[in-house]
């Protein structure tokens, strides 16, 4: 055979293998291969897999860097790794290998652990209790665990005798409609200041931030005048759920927020669907709404627990106390309520409040929804 290669020839991997010591091979070909692997140096896990490949690869020949490489750091991965590994903490991987730093901070984080929940959930636990407690035993010995037995009957008493039935779904449809209202005004005013973008946007969303500054306490005055005698009825709102519903709309924190949110939305779906004759109701509905799952879920709990915990003026437009939510008629009924029954109407009170934020925390804490909106 010639020296030169004859066309449709290959030269054998181990022709120039041989020139080079076979301990080249192992570990990363170069530096861009070991940024590429998280810029983990060479171990002993990648030595030991070079061994075995340079042990099983043919006589005279050598295996493939990128192969070993990828093997090396799939053997590396499997390494036991701080809990730092990867991350900037404020405690260094370094450090986090000694045993005495290692236990005092797991110490540390336990400590704090038990803090947050005794803080968070210990005053509704011992809300809980109170409510199935004896009014001797909350009195005598509050922190003791039911010394002479649980009575339920504080329950059905606050429930039926002391009618919070009626007030708590008395409540229920404020907070409903203040949700309502809230949720069509902040997600309209979002998406005209957003998407829509008209040329006075501008001017509206400043004057929509400024009103942010403005106390509520100062509009009480103004807003109830314009309950008494509204504009165009002609009647006055008074004992009317509307009284609480239509003002609950103006919420100018609410349409900053959802009017944030549109404008990290991809304006390219935007364009799409107008390109394919999506008018702006269209757009609304059926582009814009199914992204917003987040924040509608955020805008949710903000509106409903607000409602929910509001005195001032549901107590001031809401007179008449067969239509008085739970946050007004509670202090008018505790001091001619016996104190066990008392707490048990106030546990009840705390119920869906807790019940929507364990519904909802997925969508507040996570920003599902975004995905799959734009390929690529």
């Amino acid at each position: 055979m010639s020296g030169r290669n004859e066309p449709g020839m290959t030269t054998m991997p181990f022709e120039k293998s041989a020139e080079k010591p076979a301990d080249t091979a192992v570990g990363t070909p170069s530096g861009t291969d070991t940024a590429a692997s998280g810029g983990v140096p060479e171990t002993a896990a990648e030595l030991a897999v070079g061994t075995a490949l340079r042990a099983g690869a043919p006589q005279g020949g050598a295996a493939d860097p990128r192969t070993t490489a990828v093997v090396a750091r799939a053997e590396t991965k499997k390494r036991k790794t701080s809990p730092f590994d990867g991350d900037r903490g404020y405690v260094s991987e370094q450090d986090w290998r000694r045993g005495s730093v290692r236990t005092s901070m797991r110490t540390l984080h336990v400590l704090l652990l038990v803090a947050l929940v005794v803080a968070g959930v210990g005053p509704m636990l011992l809300l809980a209790k109170f409510a199935i407690t004896p009014t001797q035993d909350i009195i005598r010995t509050p922190l003791a665990i039911f010394p002479h037995g649980v009575r339920w009957a504080n329950v059905t008493e606050a429930w039926n005798d002391v009618q919070i039935s009626k007030y708590f779904m008395n409540t229920i449809w404020i907070a409903l409609g203040s949700w309502f209202v809230q949720l069509l005004v902040a997600t309209t005013g979002g998406f005209v200041l957003s998407v829509l973008r008209p040329k006075w946007s501008k001017v509206v969303n400043g004057l929509v931030i400024g009103t942010l500054f403005v106390p509520a306490v100062v509009l009480l005055v103004p807003l109830y005048l314009t309950i008494l005698k509204p504009p165009l009825l002609g009647t006055s709102l008074i004992n009317n759920f509307f009284a609480v519903w239509l003002p609950a709309g103006a919420s100018a924190f609410n349409v900053v927020i959802v009017a944030r949110f549109f404008d990290s939305l991809p304006r390219e779906v935007f364009e799409a669907a107008r390109v394919d004759g999506a008018g702006p109701f269209r757009l609304f509905w059926s582009v814009v709404l199914p992204m917003s799952k987040p924040i509608i879920g955020v805008v949710s709990v903000f509106a409903f627990i607000a409602s929910w915990k509001d005195f001032l003026w549901p107590m001031l437009v809401l007179k008449n106390p067969d239509i008085q939510p739970l946050s007004v008629r509670l202090p008018s009924i505790q001091a001619q309520t016996d104190l066990g029954v008392f707490l048990a109407a106030l546990a009840i009170s705390t119920v869906i409040p807790v019940v929507l934020f364990l519904v909802f925390q997925r969508l507040f804490l996570s920003g599902a929804g975004l995905g799959g909106a734009v390929k690529g």
